[in-house]
C-alpha cells in the first residue's frame, strides 16, 4: 500500500490491525469514506452536468454550532497536510523555537521555489544541520517553473525540494532543542514512538478533541493521524482565534505565521495562498486527496473531504464554504479575490465552456436556517 517505505516495518505493524483485515474490510465497503457522501460540486460543460464530486463538509459557527453539514461531518479521515498547523503547535509546545516565515514553512506544502528552499535551509542551519539530515521523500518542486529550473541546474528529486521539507526541518529543529536528552536523536525522528511525533500526535488529539484511532504513514514519510472533519474544523477554529484569545501561545504563533506569510504556506498561484491573501486573518491549509480546512479570525471554521481525492473542486468548494462561514464580513476582505478563488473554469480548446459549481451557496444555507444539513 502507498506510504510504506521499502525496507520499513510491515504494513500490519504500521496499521493498528492486520493488513489483510484492513483490505478485506474496505473492499466490502465497511467504514468507507464514500458512505453517506453527497455532492459538493458539479462539473458543468456547456449546458450539461458532466461530472459530480461527492464528499463531506462542515461549517462551524464561532460558538462551535454547526452552520452547514453536507454528508457526514463525523466521518473519519486522513487529513494529510491539513494537519501541519496542528503538528507545528505540537512542536512549539515541545520546544521548537521558530516564528514568522520559518514557522510558516513548518506548516507548508510549499511550491519549492528558491524562496521556499532558502527558508527551509535557514531552519536547518539554525539547528546546526544541513539538508542531508532531512529524511522526507525525495521529490521535485511542485511549481512547474521551479521544477524546470531545478532540473536545469542539474538536480533530480531531493528531500529539500519536496513540499513537506519545511515540516521535516522543523521536526529536526525540535529534536536539536533537546540535544543530549535520551530518545531525541534526530536520526529516528520519523518513527511514531519518537518524542517529536508523540508531541505532534498529542497536539492533534487535543486540538481536534478526537483520539487518533488510525496511524499510518504520510506521503512524505512522517506519521499520519486520523481525525474527523468536525474535529479538524474545531482545531482550526482554536488556532485562528488564538492571536486575540491567547496571544503569544503556540496556537497564536502558528496563526500569525500562516496569515502573515501566506505565500510560504503554498505558493503565489496556489488556492491556499490566494484564500489567505483575500481574507485577513484566515488560517487555511490544503491537504492531499481532496482535504481542506480553514478558519476565520472569529472562530468560524470549515473542513471538507472530496471522496475521490480530486483537487479540482477544492477552490470552488472552499470559496463557497468561506462565504457560508462569514468571510464576506471580515474587515478588509477582498471580495473580488474571493470570487476569483471560486471561479474554476471548465475548458474546451483552451477557452472556458463551463465551470465547477459548488452544490451549495450562502443564500441556500440562509434559506434553510442555521445547522442546515444535506
Amino acid at each position: 500500500m502507498p506510504g510504506i517505505r521499502q525496507g520499513g516495518p510491515d504494513l500490519a505493524e504500521r496499521l493498528h490491525g492486520g493488513a489483510a483485515g484492513v483490505v478485506a474490510r474496505h473492499a466490502a465497503g465497511t467504514g468507507d469514506v464514500a458512505s453517506a457522501a453527497v455532492p459538493l460540486a458539479r462539473v458543468v460543460r456547456g449546458d450539461l452536468v458532466e461530472s459530480v464530486h461527492l464528499g463531506h463538509l462542515v461549517v462551524l459557527a464561532p460558538d462551535g454550532a454547526v452552520r452547514l453539514a453536507l454528508g457526514d461531518p463525523e466521518v473519519t479521515v486522513l487529513a494529510r497536510s491539513s494537519l501541519k498547523p496542528l503538528q507545528a503547535v505540537g512542536m512549539l509546545r515541545a520546544g521548537l523555537d521558530l516564528d514568522g516565515p520559518h514557522l510558516a514553512l513548518a506548516c507548508a506544502s510549499h511550491d519549492g521555489t528558491p524562496e521556499h528552499l532558502r527558508v527551509v535551509r535557514e531552519t536547518l542551519l539554525g539547528a546546526g544541520l544541513d539538508e542531508s539530515a532531512l529524511d522526507n521523500t525525495p521529490d521535485l518542486p511542485l511549481d512547474p517553473e521551479a521544477a524546470f529550473a531545478w532540473r536545469t541546474d542539474g538536480h533530480g528529486p531531493e528531500p529539500v525540494a519536496q513540499n513537506c521539507s519545511g515540516k521535516h526541518a522543523a521536526m529536526l529543529a525540535t529534536c536539536v532543542a533537546h540535544a543530549g536528552e535520551p530518545g531525541w536523536e534526530p536520526g529516528e525522528y520519523r518513527e511514531p514512538e519518537h518524542p517529536v511525533q508523540v508531541a505532534c500526535r498529542a497536539a492533534v488529539e487535543e486540538l481536534t478533541g478526537e483520539q487518533a484511532w488510525h496511524v499510518t504513514v504520510d506521503g512524505c514519510g512522517a506519521p499520519l493521524f486520523s481525525t474527523t472533519l468536525t474535529g479538524l474544523a474545531r482545531a482550526f477554529a482554536r488556532i485562528a482565534v488564538a492571536p486575540v484569545a491567547d496571544p503569544g501561545t503556540p496556537l497564536a504563533r502558528v496563526a500569525l505565521a500562516m496569515s502573515e506569510h501566506p505565500e510560504l504556506v503554498g505558493g503565489a498561484t496556489r488556492d491556499v495562498t490566494r484564500a489567505m491573501r483575500a481574507v485577513p486573518g484566515l488560517v487555511a491549509k490544503d491537504g492531499a486527496d481532496g482535504v481542506y480546512a480553514a478558519a476565520l479570525p472569529d472562530g468560524s471554521a470549515v473542513a471538507f473531504k472530496v471522496v475521490d481525492g480530486s483537487g479540482r473542486p477544492r477552490p470552488a468548494v472552499l470559496a463557497a464554504a468561506l462565504r457560508v462561514a462569514g468571510a464576506a464580513a471580515v474587515p478588509g476582505v477582498d471580495l473580488a479575490a474571493l470570487d476569483a478563488l471560486g471561479d474554476v473554469p471548465v475548458l474546451g480548446h483552451g477557452e472556458p465552456v463551463g465551470a465547477v459549481v459548488p452544490a451549495f451557496t450562502v443564500d441556500t444555507v440562509d434559506a434553510g436556517g442555521d445547522g442546515a444539513t444535506a
